[in-house]
C-alpha cells in the first residue's frame, strides 16, 4: 500500500450496519446477496494504479478483527444488542475472498461482494470509504483539499453556533461512506463537539468508531438493503407487500427500540398500505430519504393524524442531500408541527472546493433473485435486471389500484 491503512478498526462502519447485522443473525442468516458498486459521477475515472491501492486497502480492512475493549464498548452503550450478537462478533471477521475487484467498470473500477447476507452487508460502508478516500488522495493535491474542508467547515459552523442565523433542531453526523478522508470526518466531529449551540443540537455520528472516541451517541437503525432483501428476497413474498416482512421482521427483533423506518424503498405512497396503527405506533418515527422533503412531511403528518396519533409524537428524519440551509428550511416549516431531525453526511464530511463522488454500493441480488429499490425520486434506484424492475413497479401499480 502507498497510503496507511484507511480503515483501522471494525467499528468504524455505520450503527445500522450493526444494528441490521443482529436481526439478519437472529432470523435471515441463510440470505445471500451480491452486492455492486457503481459511480455515478460521469467525468470521474479511477487510474490503475487507484484500483491497485483500493484493492490492498481492503485487504488489510479484512485482516482486522473486533477488540474486547470495541466489544464491550457496543454492549455497555447499545442497549438492543444481544449478547448473542456480541459472540458472533466476536468470531466475525471480513472475507477478502468475497470481493471481486477490478478496472473492468465504465468509471475504471469495478467491486462487486457475494456472500452471506450477515457477511456482505458490513462491506458497504469501508469499502465506500476506501474508495473515497484514495480516490481524492492520489487525483488531487490532498492538503489543498484538507485546507478547503477546514475553511469550508468553520464557515459553516459559525451559522449554526450560538449566535448564529441557522435553527437545525437536532442533527447527526452521516457522512463516513461519503467522507473526505478519516482525519478529515474526525476533525468534523472534533468541532461539533466543541461548538456552543443555541438554537441547534448536536446529537451524534453514525460512525461508531468516532462516537466510541469522542463520547457522543452513535446513531443510526436502518437502511433500504433491510427492506429490500426481507421483501423481495424470499421468493413467495409479493414484493409490493416488502415494506410489511420488513417491518414486522424488525418489531420482532427489537420491539419498540430502534424504531426510525424508512419510507421510499418501494415508493411512500406503497409504505403507507402497510403503516398500520399498530406500526405508526411502534416506531418513534419515519426517515425521508427522497423526493420533495415538504411534500413528504406533510403526507406524513396527514398520515399520523388519519390514524389519530398526534404527529408532535412523533420524530420525521430528514437525511436526503441535506446542507444546513436546507435543514434550517424544513425545521422552520415544520415547527409546531411535528418533532425533526436530521442526518447530514456529505455536507459535512466533505465539502472542498472539488465536488464530492457521487458513489454508491447497493444490494443488486438475495438468493439469486434480483431485487430493487423504486423510490420517490428517480435515479436513486440501482439494479441490474430492467426485467425486474418492470415487474416491481407493476407489483407496487396493481396493489395502489385495487387495495
Amino acid at each position: 500500500m502507498k497510503l496507511q491503512p484507511i480503515i483501522t478498526s471494525l467499528l468504524e462502519t455505520d450503527l445500522y450496519k450493526l444494528s441490521m447485522g443482529q436481526a439478519i443473525h437472529s432470523q435471515f442468516s441463510n440470505y445471500r446477496t451480491t452486492w455492486s458498486f457503481k459511480c455515478r459521477n460521469k467525468d470521474v475515472h479511477f487510474t490503475p494504479e487507484m484500483v491497485t491501492e483500493i484493492k490492498e486497502q481492503i485487504q488489510a480492512y479484512c485482516s482486522l478483527r473486533f477488540t474486547e475493549d470495541e466489544l464491550r464498548y457496543l454492549d455497555e452503550t447499545i442497549v438492543w444488542f444481544k449478547c448473542s450478537y456480541i459472540d458472533f462478533l466476536r468470531l466475525w471477521h471480513p472475507r477478502f475472498e468475497e470481493f471481486e475487484i477490478t478496472a473492468n467498470g465504465d468509471c475504471g473500477l469495478s467491486i462487486e461482494t457475494t456472500g452471506s447476507w450477515l457477511n456482505t452487508s458490513m462491506y458497504e460502508i469501508p469499502t465506500l470509504a476506501i474508495v473515497n478516500e484514495v480516490y481524492f488522495r492520489m487525483a488531487y493535491d490532498y492538503d489543498q483539499l484538507l485546507e478547503s474542508f477546514k475553511e469550508h467547515l468553520d464557515a459553516k459552523l459559525e451559522r449554526i453556533a450560538k449566535g448564529g442565523d441557522l435553527w437545525l433542531s437536532n442533527f447527526s453526523e452521516f457522512g463516513l461512506r461519503r467522507r473526505l478522508s478519516s482525519e478529515a470526518q474526525e476533525l468534523a466531529i472534533e468541532k461539533l463537539v466543541k461548538t456552543e449551540f443555541e438554537a441547534s443540537h448536536f446529537v451524534g455520528t453514525s460512525n461508531i468508531f468516532l462516537a466510541k472516541k469522542f463520547g457522543v451517541k452513535p446513531v443510526g437503525t436502518m437502511a433500504h438493503e433491510w427492506i429490500m432483501c426481507v421483501g423481495q428476497g424470499n421468493h413467495k413474498h409479493n414484493p409490493a407487500y416488502s415494506n410489511w416482512y420488513a417491518m414486522d421482521a424488525w418489531v420482532n427483533e427489537y420491539g419498540i427500540l430502534n424504531g426510525i423506518m424508512l419510507t421510499d424503498a418501494i415508493t411512500t405512497d406503497c409504505f403507507l398500505k402497510d403503516f398500520n396503527l399498530t406500526y405508526a405506533t411502534l416506531f418513534s418515527g419515519v426517515r425521508h430519504d427522497s423526493g420533495d422533503p415538504f411534500e413528504w412531511g406533510n403526507k406524513m403528518i396527514a398520515h399520523y393524524k388519519k390514524l389519530g396519533i398526534d404527529p408532535k409524537s412523533k420524530t420525521l428524519l430528514f437525511s436526503d442531500g441535506l446542507n444546513f440551509e436546507k435543514a434550517d428550511k424544513l425545521t422552520r416549516y415544520f415547527k409546531d408541527k411535528v418533532q425533526v431531525a436530521f442526518g447530514i453526511g456529505t455536507y459535512i464530511a466533505n465539502d472542498t472546493d472539488v465536488p464530492a463522488l457521487n458513489i454508491v454500493m447497493k444490494t443488486t441480488a438475495c438468493n439469486g433473485m434480483d431485487v430493487a429499490k423504486i423510490s420517490d425520486a428517480s435515479g436513486k434506484g440501482m439494479c441490474k435486471n430492467p426485467e425486474y424492475v418492470d415487474y416491481l413497479q407493476r407489483c407496487i401499480n396493481w396493489r395502489m389500484t385495487h387495495e
